[in-house]
């Protein structure tokens, strides 16, 4: 397959520690891609706190730039999101806000853009609430959320060994089947703006 014809998805874990369970679960993804599909793993490290005063006195910091080039060059973002109570996690948001900076770039980086959301949790729950507390920011961001499935792990503390690969075969096939179905859909959203 040629480059020009493999979709490009860039993803984003929303927690900074390096065990983090949703950051095993982007890397489980990006393994489990078809064939046709590249999951670009990031992070948010290095993005510092918004503050208007710095942006206004120093620009957009180096490592926002490279991601907001990341994500506007990608045919599709895919966020792993942990849930802090019962929402987004400030560290995640912030990263996002950062890359709506200059408001201007929004459409650039996050217009019309397909976006899937998953999570990772010790809780029983999975990351319902926090993939939902996603939607009106990705609604005002004008990107395409994919609906096409929806993947909340719980208890995660069980899902995964010490080394991040996944113990459960049943999360893993779920996994691997969301990962193409948003590989499809995300197809169907280029080939639509071609």
């Amino acid at each position: 397959m040629t480059d020009a014809a493999r979709l490009r998805i860039v993803g984003l874990s929303g927690s900074l520690r390096t065990g983090s369970f949703n950051a095993h679960l982007l890397r489980a993804a990006a393994r489990l891609a078809p064939e046709g599909v590249a999951i670009e793993v990031e992070t948010i490290r290095g993005v510092p706190l918004y503050d208007g005063d710095v942006e206004a006195a120093e620009g957009i910091p180096a490592r926002v730039a490279e991601l907001k080039d990341k994500i506007a060059a990608a045919d599709g973002l895919f966020l792993v999101t942990p849930e802090y109570n019962n929402s987004i996690p400030g560290v995640f948001k912030n990263a996002v806000d950062w890359l709506t900076r200059p408001s201007g770039d929004i459409p650039r980086v996050f217009g019309g853009k397909p976006v899937a959301l998953i999570g990772a949790s010790p809780g029983g729950f999975g990351t319902i609430l926090s993939q939902d507390a996603w939607l009106p920011v990705l609604r005002t961001l004008g990107t395409r959320p994919w609906f096409g499935g929806r993947l909340l792990v719980s208890r995660a503390h069980k899902v995964f060994d010490e080394a991040g690969a996944i113990l459960d075969p049943a999360i893993e096939q779920a996994l691997t089947g969301y990962v193409a179905g948003f590989g499809e859909f995300v197809r169907e959203v280029k080939a639509a703006r071609a």
